[in-house]
């Protein structure tokens, strides 16, 4: 990281998304050419959080969809994510699993269509952005294992930006670490010693709709 991983110091728990992305936009303020800069939002969440930066940074706002490998008998745990033309592939857990490759195959397939889906409904027939020569700020609601993120910070650095910062409101204590190879800067504003869940640093939490996710993507600027 040229700039190196840092944090704001003081713990807090964030009132909603909205509330998080105004306080990411704060730090970021200085952080990132303004003149050119595009918003890469994680779905779903990810999108309402990176909207009011969006509209601080007067940045164009798009989504980058990766998605976790789910373990056998185990949706919660991930063995990986991937984005498009991205793998990550967590082999420690793969091996202690002692999880098959037709497994990991068959839910690359799955979550791929996953992926295909949901690009189509959220960009529609909305027409790329060019990244040559721009700030691609990745922006997601909170950080749990960190494969997703890596997958999108892959994804967005092979886009050929000339730099990529990811924005979290919060993450487990090895973030910035995990994060240290795959970005050239983070802004991860809690990174607290005793870090369970995202969820657990809001107030409010709730599962965001598609419709919620097609609303924030319109109200760019």
């Amino acid at each position: 990281m040229t700039d190196g991983a840092r944090k704001w110091s003081r713990s807090r728990v964030f009132r909603d998304r909205e509330e998080a992305g105004r306080a990411l936009a704060a730090a970021l303020h200085g952080r990132v050419e303004r003149s050119n800069v595009m918003i890469l939002a994680i779905p779903r969440g990810g999108v309402i959080v990176a909207a009011p930066i969006g509209r601080a940074l007067d940045a164009p706002l798009d989504v980058v969809i990766p998605h976790k490998l789910r373990a056998p008998d185990n949706p919660e745990l991930a063995i990986g994510a991937i984005a498009p033309g991205v793998r990550v592939l967590d082999e420690r857990i793969i091996r202690a699993l002692r999880v098959p490759d037709a497994y990991i195959e068959e839910e690359v397939a799955a979550q791929e269509a996953e992926i295909e889906r949901r690009t189509q409904l959220y960009r529609q027939d909305r027409p790329h952005i060019s990244f040559a020569g721009a700030t691609a700020v990745v922006v997601d609601d909170g950080i749990a294992t960190g494969a997703t993120a890596v997958a999108a910070l892959r994804w967005a650095r092979a886009q050929g930006p000339a730099r990529v910062v990811f924005a979290a409101p919060v993450g487990p204590r090895s973030a910035p670490r995990l994060l240290a190879h795959e970005c050239d800067d983070a802004v991860v504003l809690e990174t607290p010693s005793s870090f369970r869940a995202v969820g657990e640093w809001y107030e409010r939490f709730d599962q965001v709709e598609d419709r919620e996710v097609l609303d924030a993507l319109r109200s760019g600027p």
